[in-house]
């Protein structure tokens, strides 16, 4: 690196230490982190054991500034959050009219793990429900499991900036308790959504 270069990073360095936006952070960490209203999921045993006072914000900006605060290193299973992921990836893979061909963009005013797709289509509502994260990641392209799930994982790398690992007691955590999430699989296997 170029003394410009060390310069330049020292300073933008500094500059986030001595942010506002740090400063709001903080704030709102400090506001928050007693806030223990929430439970920690029980439905699934390995993440029942999660300790519920773990509590970080952290901001990345366009620039690749980072803001940090609270437990930000304690690595965590991203469930959910990995719905957005996937779709993002169906989205690249085949388009939005075909991706939406197959999974509805709609609410559905059901719980996340409801047993329900539209009645018209036979599609699952959207990408943020189970059924509708089946769907997509039905629709991840690859010759086998192994390559999806290598795109996949890929995929999380490339939009998180970090590597990603299954966490293999939570999958088989799931996987002993998944009897709903196979039901919804099937039910789409019946309509021909999935193959």
């Amino acid at each position: 690196m170029t003394t410009k270069g060390n310069f330049s990073s020292l300073a933008s360095s500094i500059q986030a230490v001595a942010s506002p936006f740090r400063q709001y952070l903080t704030d709102l960490h400090d506001t928050y982190q007693g806030a223990m209203d929430g439970a920690v999921a029980d439905y699934i045993p390995e993440l029942a054991l999660a300790d519920p006072s773990w509590f970080g914000i952290c901001v990345i900006t366009p620039k690749g500034q980072r803001f940090d605060v609270g437990n930000c290193d304690q690595l965590f299973t991203i469930q959910s959050i990995s719905k957005a992921f996937v779709y993002g990836l169906a989205l690249e893979d085949h388009g939005r009219d075909y991706v939406t061909s197959k999974v509805s963009m709609e609410p559905t005013g059901e719980a996340f793990n409801a047993i329900v797709l539209d009645e018209e289509t036979n599609r699952p509502y959207n990408p943020m429900v189970n059924a509708g994260a089946i769907a997509t990641t039905d629709l991840i392209k690859g010759a086998n499991a192994t390559e999806r799930l290598k795109r996949i994982l890929d995929m999380f790398k490339r939009y998180t900036g970090r590597d990603h690992e299954i966490n293999v007691p939570v999958f088989l955590s799931e996987k002993s308790t998944g009897n709903r999430n196979r039901a919804m699989a099937y039910l789409m296997l019946n309509f021909g959504m999935v193959p």
